[in-house]
């Protein structure tokens, strides 16, 4: 192993005198040559440093010692001194949501501490009328728009119905979405708009919650009663508009340190993100995942391995279905706590109820080489898409597709087993333990609760890992990530399944080499090797070695895209 060395002034001196421009000077871009502080290549299952980085036109030219970093680099090169900082690959989340950072970047922000300010429905009111006195409703199509409030977080531990927010205006549409992203919450006038009524149906696949007569709605969406009214509102009117959230969402990216992001589920906002690609607008990649309604878009020019300004499409989404701290994951067994309007025995339920539409997605998949990506939290879901996955790899085969099981919140050990055996990726979501884990104990039991996001127990199977933030579910902090993967405590300080924590090493794996591999871009990403992208993220402290509690407070100070600084903090 290889360690990082700080130069002496002696020595640096002479490194600067060597980097002056010369009379002979070529007319090409100079090289860049970072050092001064630990840079972690991410080669290797133990962390290896190195003295020096050599960054030419985009790429990694050279990672090693001081002095071959110097004869490498050539006339005229630029020094960057870390001045004690790290130095690491760019982050690559294994699962977001790219589009809508943008509107969690523009709308009220609804969380709980200690991302928000909203612990209570009275705060949650307060928040949206002090929103929509600063920012109006321009950008939101009419509506008074909030992300991220959270029933398990909230002092009444329960969802703000139509009532609560008519408080907030009784003459505006009024929406907020879920934590979770699989709920939303409207006030009456914008159950007029949307044109919901006490004789409006459930959906397939989603429920309008009642009031006590069994028919009013009560403004609370589930799923797919709730994910179309939020596409509704969410939809830019203009194509101003919508370079502004793609323009908000990518400087939030930037400033967490993503180098690459992905969208986790387009549907026509994939037109949005291919127009705004076209136009030279993004300075990040951005790999998008089709949803299964969708198809078309598979057969466009952006269904590809290589980006076209910094875009692409990179498979198909399948969601099958809901949230667990939501209670609308499907499960095998009963949640102890039914949610509003459910009775015992009530276990969740699927986003497809039929096996055979589930096939066929799986199928249509594999027959055309398109990488899959399935949401799955809880176990039943789980064992539709294994089956499915089953059949399909016996029909098509299974040499290397890389399908990724995304969330696993409540997967169970022998459906580890059989990710292993159709070489499934496992892209779970340790932050759960953090937001979620208190509340867990109390909808499935402190036992159960403690197995959820078996991250460890999957990567001792052989299974590839990779963890998320899934956001806007929540800010799209990697550091968070990190401390969630590493340290697994609820809110409370509870423990979350020890034997199921990832070393600091393995947990950032996770976001750079690991995550690399799940998108089918190791060879050009996921560690500091020469040759590959200089995508890079200066962190003001080493995650490697600081005390394990403290990583969530380490910053983002630099964020460089092929050789580019796309975020810089003063």
């Amino acid at each position: 192993m290889r360690h990082s060395t700080y130069l002496s002034p002696i020595i640096l001196g002479i490194l600067i005198a060597c980097s002056s421009p010369t009379e002979n000077l070529e007319a090409e871009s100079p090289a860049t040559v970072y050092f001064g502080g630990d840079i972690i290549t991410m080669e290797g299952d133990s962390p290896e440093y190195v003295e020096a980085l050599v960054e030419k036109d985009g790429k990694i030219l050279f990672v090693g010692s001081s002095a071959e970093a110097m004869k490498e680099a050539g006339q005229g090169h630029q020094m960057v001194n870390l001045g004690g900082k790290t130095l690491v690959p760019g982050f690559i989340d294994g699962h977001a949501h790219f589009y809508n950072f943008g509107a969690q970047a523009i709308t009220a922000n609804l969380l709980a501490s200690p991302d928000g300010n909203v612990n209570d429905i009275p705060s949650l009111i307060e928040t949206l009328k002090n929103w929509y006195s600063k920012s109006g409703i321009d950008k939101t199509n009419g509506w008074i728009f909030g992300l991220g409030f959270d029933d398990a977080a909230l002092k009444e531990n329960r969802f703000p119905t139509r009532h609560d927010l008519d408080l907030v205006n009784d003459t505006l549409p009024v929406m907020v979405s879920h934590i979770s992203g699989h709920f939303a919450v409207v006030n009456t006038k914008g159950l007029e708009i949307l044109e919901i009524n006490a004789s409006t149906p459930n959906p397939e696949g989603g429920v309008i919650r009642r009031e006590a007569d069994g028919e009013s709605p009560n403004g609370v969406l589930e799923e797919l009663a709730a994910i179309p009214s939020m596409l509704k509102v969410l939809t830019p009117s203009s194509s101003d508009i919508a370079d502004f959230y793609l323009d908000k969402g990518q400087e939030m990216a930037a400033s967490y340190g993503y180098t690459t992001a992905q969208e986790g589920r387009a549907m026509s906002n994939h037109e949005l993100l291919a127009s705004y690609a076209d136009r030279g607008n993004l300075k990040l990649d951005v790999v998008s995942y089709i949803d299964y309604a969708f198809p078309q878009y598979m057969e466009s020019k952006w269904n590809s391995k290589d980006y076209n300004n910094h875009y692409r499409i990179g498979g198909l989404k399948l969601t099958l279905d809901g949230s667990p701290q939501g209670r609308t994951a499907w499960r095998t067994t009963p949640y102890l706590l039914p949610p509003d309007g459910q009775k015992e025995g009530y276990s969740g339920y699927p986003a497809i109820p039929e096996d055979s539409e589930v096939q066929r997605i799986v199928d249509l998949a594999y027959k055309n080489n398109w990488q899959l990506l399935a949401h799955t939290n809880g176990d039943a879901a789980a064992d539709q898409l294994i089956k499915a996955v089953g059949n399909s790899s016996q029909k098509f085969g299974n040499e290397n597709r890389r399908t990724v099981l995304i969330h696993g919140q409540l997967i169970r050990q022998d459906q580890l087993d059989s990710l292993a055996k159709y070489d499934m990726v496992a892209s779970l979501f340790p932050m759960h333990t953090f937001y979620w884990g208190d509340w867990y104990k109390e909808i499935i039991g402190a036992e159960a609760a403690q197995k959820i996001s078996p991250i460890k127990s999957a990567l001792n199977k052989g299974i590839h890992v990779t963890s998320h933030t899934d956001a806007p579910v929540a800010l799209p902090n990697l550091m968070m990530i990190l401390w969630t993967t590493v340290n697994r405590l609820s809110r409370s300080g509870t423990v979350m399944g020890e034997n199921e924590r990832l070393s600091p090493y393995e947990a950032l794996q996770c976001i750079t080499s690991w995550s690399a591999w799940q998108h089918f871009e190791e060879d050009k990403k996921g560690t500091l090797s020469p040759g590959k992208l200089a995508d890079l993220v200066i962190l003001d402290k080493n995650p490697l070695k600081v005390d394990p509690l403290t990583i969530k407070e380490i910053q983002v100070m630099e964020t460089i895209k092929e050789g580019h600084s796309i975020f810089k903090r003063e």
